[in-house]
């Protein structure tokens, strides 16, 4: 950009194009807002073939969720660029200045972050190249598909047998590996038993795959347990750095702090919101897709109601 050239002006950037910044795109362009979708393309659910549980959508690929997304906000005029969002300040008037890959700035009244998390996967053997194939992390996305087969699940670091619990209703044959974690409370200890689910002390070394298959559990020790389906809830770790970099207030939640928002996305940071996955763990893409869309619809009643004042203002 010339220094005598000015950043392009939009009503909304949305940063991140899943769900919920498509979602929130889409409402956007209804509403007859210019509105900018940057997005780094790196969706959470990327590595798994096909999304479950959004209704009218269950069993579509992610990648062609993302492409009919994006064409049905074109239709609308949104814009929509592959790329990051490497800052963001206000700028002192009524919106920000908002850069791109480090280069190139634009300005938007208000801002919008579906910028998801990464999943910090345990560090054994197999597991992050089998991650959204035969290990998994979610019951409601990927238990009808492998119910009834034998599973095992790694104890999550923070929540225990919670998972295992919950896997225990699409299968009678769920083995919990303890690995690293805590000795299970006596709760939990009552509930094992009462699910039938076997439990194994010890650290898992790795994955056992014959034939790009999923066969077994590897211990530490040698000892090998047969097993087609894996769970592992490993830590996660929100992409909220332009969040915070801005601001925004954060809430404590049993698996970190993610930022707070209120029940439209509005974060404690004025002309920010955020949805999806950036602002909670458990969103999956039919509640993301919502996020997104009351976010968007707040942030287009907002600037009509300012624009408005604006115009009162300036007749009297």
């Amino acid at each position: 950009m010339s220094e005598h050239e000015q950043p392009r002006q939009y009503d909304v950037v949305v940063v991140g194009g899943g769900a919920a910044g498509l979602s929130a795109a889409l409402i956007l362009g209804r509403s007859r807002r210019r509105t900018l979708v940057v997005d780094a393309g790196a969706p959470r659910n990327a590595p798994a073939a096909h999304m479950q549980g959004y209704l009218s959508r269950d069993g579509m690929s992610p990648a062609e969720f993302l492409e009919v997304g994006r064409r049905e906000i074109a239709a609308y005029g949104v814009e929509w660029t592959a790329g990051r969002v490497s800052g963001a300040v206000p700028d002192g008037e009524d919106g920000f200045e908002v850069t791109v890959d480090g280069a190139r700035t634009v300005r938007a009244r208000r801002l919008i972050v579906t910028t998801g998390l990464v999943d910090e996967l345990p560090e054994i053997d197999g597991v992050a190249e089998r991650w959204g194939r035969e290990v998994l992390h979610c019951p409601y996305c990927h238990g009808w598909e492998v119910r009834d087969q034998p599973f095992g699940v790694i104890a999550h670091p923070v929540m225990g047998a919670h998972q295992a619990l919950m896997v225990s209703h699409w299968s009678d044959d769920v083995t919990l590996f303890q690995h690293t974690a805590a000795p299970l409370s006596e709760t939990d200890r009552a509930r094992v038993a009462a699910a039938g689910i076997t439990v194994v002390a010890g650290e898992v070394a790795g994955l056992v795959v014959e034939e790009d298959r999923l066969t077994g559990v590897r211990m530490a020790d040698g000892r090998v347990f047969e097993r087609s389906v894996v769970f592992v809830g490993g830590r996660v770790a929100p992409r909220d750095e332009l969040l915070t970099a801005l601001g925004a207030a954060t809430r404590d939640t049993p698996l970190g702090p993610f930022v707070a928002v209120d029940e439209t996305g509005r974060t404690s940071v004025p002309g920010v919101w955020a949805a999806g996955n950036a602002i909670g763990a458990q969103e999956q893409v039919i509640n993301a897709a919502s996020g997104g869309y009351r976010a968007g619809a707040a942030i287009n009643a907002e600037l009509i109601m300012n624009d408005l004042d604006r115009k009162v203002a300036s007749m009297t």
